[in-house]
């Protein structure tokens, strides 16, 4: 039996043991009482003279099921990346706050990284290792008796700075010599009250939502937390800028928010007309928007260049003719001239942080964009080349093809996406009309070999089915893609072309067993 009571001192939830509660009611019940209406009878007589007869006292009530329930057990606040946050208990079963809520304030969402909050609180972790062991298949989970000291064991060496999951699925293989990873725990058999809850909460403590889904809390609220993030922080932002004289841009911005202490980062911020000067929240944005910002800064103190590339790419109309179906001249040519600057401004340097380093950059840029610009120019034109190609006998072919036709186009929708030339990496780039030529080469082939076209097309199907399936659950919970991941996509593009087109060679050798074994090892 549950019972609850409430401290002076903190609100902490107690467990009371059926022996307990057994033991006091049989010292002051008469065991006459045998149902609810005698019962009923008896205490209104017997409160008469004793209101508070049936009330447990304290010391009844700590004998027995609250001894581990300390501070240290259950601490009012924790530390997650260096932020104190507070913490609140509720013991309800099927309550949607029951077990432990931290207190977020809305500044710090897109600052903290949850991992720390996995491991909930000492006096409950326990419980969710022990969930957790007992999620496993049976091959895996009957070797990890008794379990209350496996978990003991693991505790005794864990390091709670790391995600919880792949520490447990480490020591298992350690102490067993059985390979597992995560994905063997099935987390749908742990409870709702061993996962931390999120209370995300404004500058006057009125919540504004809660969860136990961290990246569905950033994907709700991220951009409001990068507004209040930014409100009333030091004054570095600056807009209409088309050169660099601002001053030198730190790479983080220390203050202090509503007595925590939070770390910005400045960054440039395109926004196409001019630049701005932004104080992101987190490193990885503002990384990502200071490219692009430099870029386009960077068209401007090359204006003259950009004009004249802006007038007329080298045989622009030639391609552009040919993929005019996939997109208009006018978005091509921003697209060419996005995946120019970016390559020629930038590249692989480092990205400037102060005049003098823009100004060397700008040096660098000068001298590499002819290059850039022509090189740009033909991959475009094989591109094209090949895209009419393979549209061209897409358009031909017989109607038992249906199927090889239509794994064909989705295939080409993937590889040429409308912004295909600014969202494809330069490196990555440079194969798209290997892929496009392997494309044609499967339905060139296909009459004569339907049976080995179709076992391919099977294997193919299921590595890229699982790729797609781990980034779209990824991108649905507003959580990162790895570039291990991200990488692993165009394994799969070249596994393709060694299974339909092998006369087109691939850069390494690919096969589907090296594709398992690569996936195997980012899963552990």
């Amino acid at each position: 039996m549950l019972f609850r009571s409430e401290h002076k001192a903190r609100r902490q939830d107690v467990l009371v043991d059926e022996h307990t509660l057994f033991t006091f009611y049989d010292q002051i019940i008469p065991q006459g009482i045998v149902n609810g209406a005698s019962f009923e009878h008896w205490r209104k007589e017997a409160e008469a003279g004793v209101p508070r007869l049936l009330y447990l006292t304290k010391d009844a009530l700590m004998r027995h099921g609250a001894a581990g329930v300390t501070e240290a057990q259950f601490p009012e606040s924790f530390e997650l990346d260096g932020v104190t946050l507070k913490l609140k208990y509720r013991f309800e079963p099927g309550h949607p706050l029951d077990g432990v809520t931290s207190i977020v304030p809305l500044a710090l969402l897109n600052q903290l990284n949850p991992t720390q909050a996995e491991w909930l609180v000492p006096g409950m972790v326990r419980e969710k290792l022990t969930a957790l062991i007992k999620s496993l298949p049976k091959a895996l989970r009957r070797v990890c008796v008794p379990v209350p000291d496996f978990v003991t064991g693991f505790l005794e060496q864990a390091n709670h700075q790391q995600p919880l999951l792949p520490a447990l699925a480490e020591y298992i293989q350690q102490k067993t010599g059985l390979k597992l990873s995560v994905e063997d725990f099935d987390l749908s058999a742990v409870t709702d009250h061993l996962l931390m809850n999120f209370r995300i909460v404004d500058e006057k403590q009125h919540e504004l939502a809660t969860g136990r889904d961290w990246n569905a809390l950033k994907a709700q609220l991220g951009s409001a937390a990068q507004l209040t993030f930014r409100s009333n922080s030091p004054s570095i932002e600056k807009t209409g800028l088309k050169q660099w004289d601002f001053g030198d841009l730190p790479k983080t911005l220390n203050f202090t928010k509503d007595s925590h202490q939070l770390t910005g980062y400045p960054a440039l911020e395109d926004n196409k007309e001019n630049v701005a000067v932004k104080l992101f929240d987190t490193e990885a944005a503002a990384q990502k928007a200071h490219r692009l910002g430099v870029a386009r800064l960077m068209r401007f103190e090359l204006k003259e260049q950009m004009k004249q590339l802006e007038k007329g790419l080298p045989q622009f109309n030639q391609y552009a003719l040919l993929l005019r179906n996939l997109i208009s001249p006018d978005d091509l040519r921003e697209e060419m001239l996005l995946a120019i600057s970016d390559r020629a401004f930038i590249g692989e340097d480092d990205l400037p942080r102060t005049n003098a380093e823009f100004m060397n950059l700008k040096q660098r840029a000068r001298t590499r964009l002819p290059a850039v610009v022509d090189a740009t120019a033909r991959l475009a034109t094989s591109i094209a080349q090949e895209y009419q190609a393979l549209t061209q006998k897409l358009n031909t072919l017989p109607g038992n093809m249906a199927r090889v036709k239509k794994e064909v186009e989705e295939q080409l929708n993937l590889l040429l996406p409308k912004r295909f030339f600014s969202a494809t990496p330069w490196e990555r780039l440079q194969h798209i009309p290997r892929y496009l030529k392997a494309l044609k080469l499967r339905l060139d082939k296909y009459p004569n070999s339907v049976e080995r076209d179709t076992r391919s097309a099977q294997t193919v199907q299921m590595i890229w089915q699982r790729w797609q399936d781990k980034v779209s659950n990824l991108r649905k919970a507003n959580a990162e893609v790895s570039v291990a991941l991200e990488d692993y996509r165009w394994l799969v593009e070249e596994l393709r072309v060694s299974l339909f087109a092998q006369e087109l060679k691939t850069p390494f050798p690919v096969s589907a067993k090296r594709l398992d074994k690569i996936w195997e090892e980012m899963k552990s």
